[in-house]
């Protein structure tokens, strides 16, 4: 089974560079599955949900996402576990631990590397063209491999080149760059072309700006996929109807909404799972407010990633595939759309290429 995900992934992602319509949420309905491992700096280890089908085959991906510190032993744990999708990015700083872990077990036999399936991001101080290749090199010299399956702009935002993360002047303010995204696309796409990145997409990107990238002249790969902050809260109804008819995938995080980041949460929004709709629908289906948020997300065909911080949080999220929502349970949730996103990114609010001033 994870051979056949494997060719079904690659088939449509790397070769075509475009994800199947049919690739939504949804798992396994007979114990097999193909899983994930996503790797994000953090003070708490999470776990991290990915549900795809494909030709009426499905499959259940899932990820865990550990601190730094404990990346390299997570990774070989999840290895052994028949995770096969790394999921990580330069800006979570671990991908050496990663990288580490990955050729040990490609040594011990375990793994060949055409099984690991790995993903990393962009980040938003290399979105100069010059500097595209330079940073997924340096992605690929710390994990000490040759290529990367997947390969994503972290943000639409560029800020001035250089080491530091959220570079700022001597008066504290974030020091913005200018860039042409087209531009850092068509970098992208030579990176495929090099053969190292398999594939290519985007991240927090809106309509707008994935329009300018299919118009741009000389198109040689259109994004796979746009990974952005979605749930009932912040339904992305318009830019998920948008994604699906340009045949590119819509990836939901904070799917479960976030209140925990200060530094980059909105506190003023209340808590998702907290809300008495959820509520009254879970006591409904005998089901969790969580999983009610994630059922809705699969019914509407959107990839999840689902945080959860504790193991029974964790086995709990696997019912998703043993109830269905009725049409009048997805209208009552499409009803607590506020457009309220957790994750503004609010430090970039004055960039011209802020993302969030489109509706969608």
């Amino acid at each position: 089974m994870l051979k056949m995900w494997d060719k079904v992934l690659r088939d449509n992602v790397q070769n075509r560079g475009t994800l199947p319509n049919k690739f939504v949420t949804v798992a396994s309905s007979h114990g097999q599955s193909c899983k994930t491992l996503g790797i994000q700096k953090s003070s708490i280890s999470t776990t991290t949900t990915y549900y795809h089908i494909y030709g009426g085959k499905k499959e259940k991906i899932k990820a865990t996402w550990v601190p730094k510190s404990k990346a390299e032993e997570a990774t070989k744990l999840a290895i052994d576990a028949g995770f096969r999708h790394i999921d990580s990015a330069y800006v979570y700083k671990n991908e050496e631990e990663v990288g580490r872990a990955i050729r040990s077990k490609i040594a011990d036999g375990v793994v060949k590397r055409e099984d690991i399936f790995y993903t990393s991001k962009l980040w938003i101080t290399f979105l100069r063209p010059d500097l595209v290749r330079p940073a997924l090199e340096k992605s690929l010299k710390k994990l000490q491999l040759h290529y990367v399956d997947l390969y994503l702009i972290h943000l639409p935002i560029a800020l001035k080149p250089g080491e530091e993360i959220l570079p700022k002047d001597e008066h504290g303010k974030l020091m913005f760059d200018t860039v042409d995204l087209c531009a850092t696309w068509e970098a992208l796409e030579k990176c495929k072309d090099a053969g190292l990145a398999k594939s290519i997409g985007v991240s927090n990107f809106n309509h707008r700006q994935i329009e300018m990238i299919l118009n741009k002249p000389g198109l040689k790969y259109k994004p796979v996929c746009n990974q952005v902050e979605c749930h009932p809260y912040l339904n992305q109804s318009k830019l998920l109807d948008f994604c699906k008819s340009k045949d590119i995938v819509l990836v939901a995080y904070s799917a479960l909404g976030s209140n925990q980041d200060k530094d980059w949460v909105d506190q003023s929004i209340p808590v998702l799972l907290d809300d008495p709709v959820l509520s009254a629908l879970a006591k409904k289906h005998k089901r969790t407010p969580a999983l009610i948020a994630l059922r809705y997300q699969l019914q509407r065909g959107v990839v999840v990633l689902v945080k959860s911080y504790n193991e029974k949080r964790i086995k709990e999220n696997m019912q998703v595939f043993e109830f269905q929502l009725t049409s009048e349970d997805m209208k009552v949730l499409d009803g607590l759309n506020q457009n309220a996103r957790y994750n503004p990114v609010i430090f970039a609010a004055d960039h011209p290429d802020y993302p969030y001033s489109e509706e969608y």
